[in-house]
C-alpha cells in the first residue's frame, strides 16, 4: 500500500461533516457493485508458492488483494500444483483456485527473493511460505524494508531466529502474522474464555498429540555408506562401538547393546545394517531437475546433493531444512494452552524419541519417527505451575477418567487440559472445544464472549479469515490475532523441544528465557542456532 495515498478515511477526517455530505459519492456508485477502492487493496508478494503458500494466497485473492510478485525455486512444481487445484475431487471447476491461477499468471516472477525486494518497489506485504530454514532470512529482510509480513508456521528454524524476528518486528513496527490459522478461530476464543473463567478450575497438566509426521522421518541420508561404516564390528553387547542411547544425537537407528551387529545378538542383518542398505538403495546420482534452483533451495543450510526424496514436501523431516512434527503442528496445538494459560518461557524441557535417521558418519540428519517432549512452566501469579506433554508419531496420551467412554480421542491430534474441576478437550486448530464432566458445559455456555471474533469464510466450517485479518490490520481495520510479539515466544518454546531432542535421551535442560540460554548443559546451547552457509546471513 503506497504510504502517500490519500485514503477515504484520511479524507473524511480532514473534512467537515457538511462538506463530506456534499462531496462524497458512495463507492458502489463510482465503481459499480463489488467495487473495491484502491485504498482497500494491498500489494502482496508471495515467497514459496506451490504448497501452503498457494492456500494462503487463495484467501487473499478471493478477498480482493493484488498479488504483484511470486518467488519460488521450482515454478514447474508451482504451476502443476495450482493447476491441480482448479478442479475439485468431483471434477467440477474450483472457482477460487481458478482465480488464484489467474492472479499467479499476472504476477512478476523471481527465483531469488533478494532480487525481488531490490527491484520491485510496489510491494506492501510479503507472505513467506518456504521451507522452515529460510523463513527468518526472508521475513527479516522484508521487515527491514518496511514491508508487512505473514510468515507460515513454524515461524523460524531455530530458537535464535525466533528471538531475532520478534525483536525486528517490535523495532520496525510493521504488521506481522504467523500462519497458524486456528489462532483466529471461534474455538480458540472459546478455549481462552472458558479456561480464564475457571470453568475447569486451575490447570496443572496439558496433553498434546498429533499423528504427524505424514512424511518420511527416522531414515538414513541417501548415499553409499563409507567403508568404515560398512565394516562389521568385531564385538557385540553393551559397550560395543556405536552402542548408546537409541535416540540421542549421533545414535544411529538400532543403536544400543549389540547394535554393531553379529556376535551373540542375532546375525549380520541388524537394524543398522538394514539402514545402511536402505541408504545405498536410495543412492542414485540424481540430476537436479530442469527449472529447479537447488542452490537457492539450500539457502543458509549446509550443502547437500539433490535427491527427489527431499523436494517437494518431504524436506519437513530433515534436520537441514525442517523442524519435524513439532515444528509443523505445535503452532496449531500447543498454541491454545500457551495462549489460554498465559505462558511465556518454559523453565525446563526434556525429550525422548525413537532413533534419529543418520548419515554415513552416524550424525543425525532426519527427525525421529515418534517423540515425547515434556515442558514445565512456572507459576504465573495465582495460577499453578503447568506441565505440557507433547506426543507425535501416532503416540496418544492416557485416556482421562472424566472422558465418557463413548467419546473417542481423535487419532489425528488434539489437546486435553486437566483442571481441578474437570477437563477441556479440543481438536487440531482449536476445533470443537468441550468440557467434562458434561455438567460443566452449562457453566461454559454462560461465560461472556470477551475475545474478539474474526470473520469466517462460511457458517459451516467456521474457517476464520486469518490471512485477511493480516490484510485488514495493514489497512487499519483490525488487529492481527497472532503477531510476532506473541508468535515469537510460542515458536521459541516449540523449538526448545527440538533442542532437548538433540541434547539427548534422559537429559533435562533448564532455560533462561531472559538471556535465551540453557543454564545446565553448556553444550546444548549450540542447538539454539545454526552456522549459515557462506553467502547467507540473518
Amino acid at each position: 500500500m503506497k504510504q502517500d495515498r490519500i485514503t477515504r478515511r484520511k479524507f473524511m477526517a480532514g473534512t467537515t461533516g457538511a462538506a463530506v455530505g456534499a462531496m462524497i459519492v458512495p463507492r458502489q456508485v463510482i465503481g459499480g457493485p463489488g467495487y473495491q477502492a484502491p485504498s482497500d487493496t494491498v500489494n502482496v508478494a508471495v515467497v514459496g508458492c506451490g504448497g501452503q503458500g498457494a492456500s494462503d494466497t487463495t484467501e487473499l485473492v478471493v478477498g480482493g488483494q493484488n498479488i504483484v510478485a511470486l518467488v519460488d525455486v521450482d515454478f514447474g512444481f508451482v504451476d502443476k500444483a495450482v493447476a491441480r487445484r482448479t478442479r475439485g475431487r468431483d471434477g467440477q471447476p474450483n472457482q477460487n483456485a481458478i482465480k488464484l491461477q489467474e492472479a499467479f499468471s499476472k504476477a512478476k516472477r523471481y527465483v531469488d527473493f533478494r532480487k525481488m525486494l531490490e527491484q520491485q518497489k510496489d510491494i506492501d506485504g510479503v507472505l513467506v511460505a518456504t521451507p522452515d530454514h529460510t523463513h527468518a532470512i526472508i521475513a527479516k529482510a522484508a521487515m527491514e524494508l518496511g514491508k508487512h509480513v505473514y510468515v507460515e508456521k513454524p515461524l523460524t528454524w531455530s530458537v535464535h531466529e525466533a528471538r531475532v524476528l520478534r525483536e525486528t518486528a517490535l523495532r520496525t513496527k510493521v504488521v506481522t502474522q504467523m500462519g497458524n490459522q486456528g489462532h483466529s478461530s471461534e474455538g480458540a476464543a472459546l478455549i481462552n474464555e472458558w479456561i480464564q473463567a475457571g470453568v475447569i478450575g486451575p490447570v496443572k497438566e496439558v496433553h498434546v498429540w498429533t499423528n504427524r509426521p505424514i512424511w518420511p522421518q527416522g531414515i538414513p541420508r541417501p548415499g553409499k555408506p563409507s567403508a568404515a561404516a560398512e565394516a562389521p564390528a568385531e564385538v557385540s553387547g553393551a559397550g560395543a562401538p556405536g552402542a548408546g542411547t537409541a535416540a540421542g544425537p549421533g545414535a544411529g537407528p538400532g543403536a544400543g547393546p549389540g547394535a554393531a551387529g553379529g556376535g551373540n545378538f542375532g546375525n549380520d542383518w541388524t537394524s543398522r545394517q538394514l539402514n545402511r542398505t536402505l541408504a545405498s538403495a536410495m543412492e542414485g546420482g540424481h540430476a537436479v531437475p530442469s527449472g529447479v534452483d537447488w542452490d537457492l533451495f539450500l539457502g543458509p543450510a549446509p550443502e547437500v546433493a539433490y535427491h527427489p526424496l527431499y523436494h517437494p514436501f518431504n524436506w519437513r523431516g530433515w534436520l537441514d531444512w525442517g523442524t519435524g512434527a513439532i515444528g509443523d503442528m505445535a503452532a496449531h496445538l500447543i498454541d491454545h494452552p500457551y495462549w489460554a494459560l498465559g505462558l511465556t518461557y518454559p523453565a525446563s524441557i526434556e525429550a525422548t524419541s525413537t532413533p534419529w535417521g543418520t548419515d554415513s558418519k552416524n550424525n543425525p540428519v532426519s527427525y525421529p519417527l515418534a517423540t515425547q517432549i515434556v515442558y514445565k512452566f512456572p507459576a504465573r501469579g495465582l495460577q499453578p505451575p503447568v506441565t505440557i506433554i507433547w506426543n507425535d508419531g501416532g503416540l496418544m496420551p492416557p485416556r482421562p477418567d472424566l472422558l465418557p467412554e463413548d467419546v473417542p480421542l481423535d487419532r489425528g491430534g488434539g489437546v486435553i487440559f486437566s483442571g481441578e474441576k474437570g477437563i477441556l478437550t479440543h481438536g487440531t486448530y482449536g476445533a470443537n472445544p468441550k468440557v467434562y464432566p458434561i455438567s460443566l458445559m452449562e457453566a461454559a455456555q454462560k461465560v461472556p464472549k470477551t475475545f474478539p471474533r474474526i470473520e469466517t469464510t462460511d457458517d459451516v466450517n467456521r474457517s476464520a479469515k486469518h490471512r485477511m485479518n493480516w490484510v485488514n490490520a495493514i489497512r487499519g481495520k483490525e488487529k492481527v490475532t497472532c503477531p510476532l510479539e506473541y508468535a515469537g515466544r510460542l515458536n521459541e518454546t516449540m523449538l526448545l523441544g527440538v533442542v532437548a531432542m538433540r541434547t539427548g535421551q534422559g537429559r533435562r535442560i533448564y532455560y533462561d528465557g531472559e538471556t535465551g540460554s540453557i543454564t545446565n548443559v553448556a553444550d546444548a546451547n549450540q542447538y539454539l542456532q545454526r552456522d549459515y552457509r557462506k553467502g547467507w546471513s540473518l
